[in-house]
């Protein structure tokens, strides 16, 4: 059984249906999809339908899933007008054209999303979540179930369960909202023998990645300008492990400079769709 992860794929189905097909998953692997399937690009209803027909895939909420939740179930957190502004008129042209059963089914699956998942792969935890996380308070809390993550010591004794406890404690708006403060701070969670859980995240599309990371190993753009998955955070503290991954590919981009990427966990390979023009 293999592990993929893909994220922030932003209404342009078929990037991520060709994405997909190039990746090749099988019936027994495993998709994480990270959030942020709606908005801003044409059909984020078909993103959705696709995911959902995935025999194993399993889906987290993204903030543009929040804010569409904010605006349909009037939370007073968000308003239409800048639900629009992000790019949700795509997305609710699209529910519009759905029997009103319909639509109340799939807003209904996309309010139970979780915010986060903990999976392993090829020797080590990979924490999934859609924007990031608070490292100093993620610290904070293994060490008070007894987790030693002081002194370069890394969180590789830290079991599954613990990890879902330290990412239960985060605040939701950090793992859907983050950006700056989680893209240009060492995690402090995979220690100097190269140990411990690395965290995946979408949400800032990796051509600005650039502006934000701290020790980014590559640029954020291929020299055509496309988004591709940058790893970060690699260095001497982490025996050239990179502790955090964006995989991000910019689809919200579109045509030009947007891409759909999945990673294998199990090997670290990548997959690309470049979004064509019209799609």
């Amino acid at each position: 059984m293999a592990i993929y992860v893909t994220s922030d794929a932003h209404g342009h189905v078929r990037a991520l249906d060709r994405a997909l097909e190039l990746a090749a998953p099988g019936v027994d692997d495993e998709l994480y999809v990270l959030g942020d399937m709606v908005d801003r690009g044409p059909d984020p209803i078909g993103v959705i339908n696709l995911v959902r027909s995935i025999p194993g895939a399993h889906v987290l909420m993204g903030n543009h899933e929040r804010m569409l939740l904010d605006v349909l179930t009037a939370t007073g957190e968000i308003d239409g007008f800048v639900w629009a502004m992000n790019g949700g008129s795509t997305t609710a042209e699209g529910l519009d054209h759905l029997a009103p059963d319909t639509c109340r089914e799939l807003v209904d699956w996309i309010g139970q999303l979780p915010l986060f998942e903990v999976v392993s792969c090829a020797g080590r935890s990979w924490i999934l979540v859609h924007a990031g996380i608070d490292a100093l308070e993620a610290r904070g809390f293994l060490a008070t179930v007894g987790v030693d993550v002081s002194d370069g010591a890394g969180a590789a004794k830290a079991t599954e369960d613990e990890l879902r406890a330290m990412m239960a404690h985060q605040d939701p708006e950090t793992l859907l909202w983050t950006r700056a403060e989680f893209w240009g701070t060492p995690t402090g969670l995979v220690g100097t023998d190269g140990q411990g859980p690395v965290v995946i995240a979408g949400h800032t599309p990796s051509i600005y990645i650039d502006y934000y990371a701290d020790r980014a190993e590559t640029s954020g753009a291929t020299e055509e300008g496309l988004g591709r998955i940058v790893r970060v955070g690699a260095s001497d503290e982490t025996d050239g492990v990179p502790d955090r991954i964006d995989i991000d590919c910019s689809a919200a981009a579109g045509a030009g400079r947007g891409r759909v990427g999945v990673m294998r966990l199990d090997d670290g390979e990548t997959f690309y769709a470049t979004i064509k023009s019209g799609e």
